[in-house]
């Protein structure tokens, strides 16, 4: 069989595959746009009927959109900064040899596995109740008041929430670019007088640049649609100081059953999620370059 006929059955044997994802992703596209310039409210379904841009105008215009977008690059802004650092420092610790090192290392990425409602739950009753959460228990133990993590400090309980489930995954993808460092390396720089922050500054953060950008790439485009944490731990409150914009769009569509606002709300966090996700790109393919 010829180069260009195994091509052609390559491709045959692809096109179900690839129509299927074409229709899985243009279909709720396509649909998405359509609500997006309708009047379409579930409450009051009789009263549809196009209505252009209004919907976008009025996203747009709402008094919690520029607060949810500054919301939502703090929480990924902050998620990253605890995972990057976090997950360099837990893989520079349990890269070492210790005793009861396999035991470790699955308690240290047993958070990846704990499923987001469950972990807000976890981290909701049992540390940051003022009443009787560990952390209340804490202050009271040294005669401190309790902080009411959750009312006061609503966005940086999210991160640290969030931040918790994501530092396995970045500890692992960190901890195998690590162990890939060839040791002759270390030992030569040692030998010529390096001590360990030199050590640790020009070799092994230039080696672990690469799995760097790739924590930073996949996390963000995760972060993007956090929602989950937010609807059982605040709700997006108090007021709006710990909404989103993906919080916001499920406001339009679930609490206010406005599904031409919700859709337009949705086509925007899209547009900005694919501006971040192609300036990642561009920045990580330059890094790869260099």
């Amino acid at each position: 069989m010829s180069t260009q006929a195994s091509r052609s059955a390559a491709r045959l044997m692809l096109s179900p595959a690839v129509l299927i994802l074409l229709v899985w992703m243009i279909v709720p596209l396509v649909l998405t746009l359509w609500f997006s310039f309708q009047r379409y409210n579930l409450l009051t379904p009789d009263r549809s009927g196009f209505i252009g841009f209004a919907n976008y105008a009025e996203f747009v215009t709402s008094p919690a959109f520029w607060l949810a977008i500054l919301n939502t690059l703090l929480l990924v802004l902050g998620v990253l900064v605890i995972t990057v650092v976090g997950g360099i420092l837990i893989a520079l610790l349990i890269d070492q040899p210790l005793w009861g090192q396999g035991i470790v290392r699955i308690l240290v990425i047993s958070p990846f596995f704990i499923m987001p409602p469950v972990a807000a739950l976890i981290w909701k009753n049992m540390f940051f109740n003022p009443s009787n959460g560990l952390f209340a228990e804490a202050a009271k133990a040294i005669g401190m008041r309790p902080f009411d993590f959750l009312g006061q400090a609503p966005l940086a309980s999210i991160i640290l929430i969030v931040a918790w489930q994501w530092l396995p995954f970045a500890t692992l993808i960190l901890l195998t670019a690590l162990q890939s460092l060839d040791s002759e390396r270390l030992e030569a720089a040692e030998m010529d007088g390096a001590n360990a922050w030199n050590r640790f500054r020009f070799i092994m953060v230039p080696h672990l640049a690469r799995a760097i950008t790739v924590v930073v790439l996949i996390q963000t485009i995760f972060l993007l649609g956090i929602l989950v944490e937010i609807l059982v731990t605040t709700n997006g409150g108090p007021g709006n100081q710990s909404t989103t914009l993906t919080y916001l769009v499920y406001q339009e569509a679930i609490l206010s059953s406005d599904v031409g606002a919700a859709a337009a709300g949705g086509v925007v966090a899209v547009i900005l999620a694919n501006i971040v996700a192609v300036f990642l790109m561009r920045a990580i393919g330059n890094n790869l370059d260099s």
